[in-house]
């Protein structure tokens, strides 16, 4: 995988709570890549999504939906869509956030959390995905081979929709909360759909997150075990929150580098296969 390591300035491309960014940060070129923003019919309403795909394929493609942070489809989400596409993937990033705002809004993660991510619903979100799922089909993705990775927010949202799209193959869920507070719009967490998955799932922890316990991922573990669930879950003793995030002081290299072939491994193995 060809990369180049970038020093991106605040205010670029990069959502402004994710500020200060870090010169680690990588870039994927497009060059073998046909890549770009489109629009995707959810519900009554157009959904901005960023797209990549290599441009000789041949053939339907595998899908992965890239599900966001919290700080939207912003250049490291792209950046992974990128990196996906020269697996040989289609990968779509859909703006799951685009009725109730722009994360591009709001300089600090307290108030763009309480302003605006908490204000989407679920079940808006798990819908809105089921759109992207057929427009991937109906794009040169091959249905029958559908996936899903997310990060952060979207590492919950990806457990989630585990359990709601038998259609789906594979799941990878990088530090996905597991636990939380029940809401009108977040009324279930991973460790109560546990039982329900109809997908393989691989989850993605640090070890020395402290927005994560330890003690919840234990939870989820033994909810899985009980469920008798296909899913693992692997934990980077060294590595924070976010540690995928290559732009940020969290990114922790190894684990980030490993976390990434586990991925390819897992989506190779459950689904990626004709």
């Amino acid at each position: 995988m060809k990369e180049e390591h970038i020093d991106k300035s605040p205010g670029g491309h990069f959502a402004p709570a994710a500020s200060p960014l870090a010169s680690t940060a990588l870039h994927t070129p497009n060059d073998a890549l046909h890549a770009g923003e489109t629009s995707i019919p959810t519900q009554g309403e157009n959904m901005p999504a960023y797209h990549a795909r290599p441009k000789d394929a041949a053939g339907p493609l595998p899908i992965v939906i890239v599900v966001q942070e919290i700080f939207g489809v912003h250049e490291h989400i792209r950046d992974v869509c990128r990196r996906l596409a020269l697996e040989g993937y289609l990968a779509i990033a859909p703006e799951l956030y685009f009725r109730q705002g722009d994360p591009n809004d709001y300089a600090d993660i307290p108030t763009l959390f309480s302003e605006l991510v908490s204000k989407v619903p679920d079940a808006q979100v798990l819908a809105d995905l089921d759109h992207v799922a057929n427009w991937a089909a109906r794009n040169g993705g091959d249905a029958h081979r559908l996936m899903m990775t997310g990060f952060c927010w979207g590492g919950r949202i990806t457990w989630l929709y585990a359990a709601h799209n038998p259609q789906l193959k594979s799941a990878v869920a990088w530090y996905g909360k597991l636990v939380g507070e029940k809401t009108l719009n977040s009324p279930h967490h991973p460790v109560d759909i546990a039982v329900n998955l109809n997908a393989p799932v691989l989850g993605l922890y640090g070890g020395q997150d402290t927005g994560i316990a330890q003690d919840t991922v234990e939870t989820m573990r033994h909810a899985l075990r009980a469920a008798n669930a296909n899913a693992e879950i692997i934990v980077y003793p060294e590595a924070g929150h976010a540690f995928n995030a290559d732009y940020r002081p969290s990114y922790h290299a190894d684990s980030a580098k490993d976390g990434w072939q586990r991925m390819l491994a897992w989506f190779e193995r459950y689904g990626a296969s004709k």
